[in-house]
């Protein structure tokens, strides 16, 4: 069983490549993609309890990713939202993890934490 992923991220060849990455090593299925928080806000309004991992990037083609994670602070308790960014300074993690946050991961240094930490949720999903 794979667990199914909303990934909200603007940057067309990170998503490119992120997608066969999360399914090859992480055990997932990209069920959805948003480049924009409104994008996603909506995604999510509409798909409750459809997604067991949300991966969020700060910056988006319009909003930030803070707003996303805000807006899931009332999911469901087996769903995780964590942040995938090339940001990831002492107040960004703050940012996150004060607005919901499960996890924050720096896209240039922390790639295979974030890929563990995928198969730990595939884990708990089997």
């Amino acid at each position: 069983m794979t667990i199914s992923v909303f990934l909200v991220e603007d940057n067309i060849q990170i998503r490119t490549n992120l997608i066969p990455a999360l399914e090859e090593l992480g055990s997932a299925n990209v069920i959805a993609t948003a480049e924009s928080e409104d994008e996603a806000i909506s995604w999510l309004s509409h798909h409750k309890g459809m997604w067991d991992l949300a991966v969020v990037d700060f910056f988006l083609k319009e909003g930030t990713g803070v707003g996303v994670v805000r807006w899931c602070d009332g999911r469901e308790p087996n769903q995780r939202v964590v942040v995938l960014t090339n940001y990831p300074t002492q107040a960004t993690r703050i940012a996150f993890r004060d607005a919901g946050a499960d996890r924050v991961f720096d896209k240039s240094t922390e790639l295979e934490a974030f890929f563990q930490y995928c198969l730990s949720r595939h884990a708990k999903c089997t």
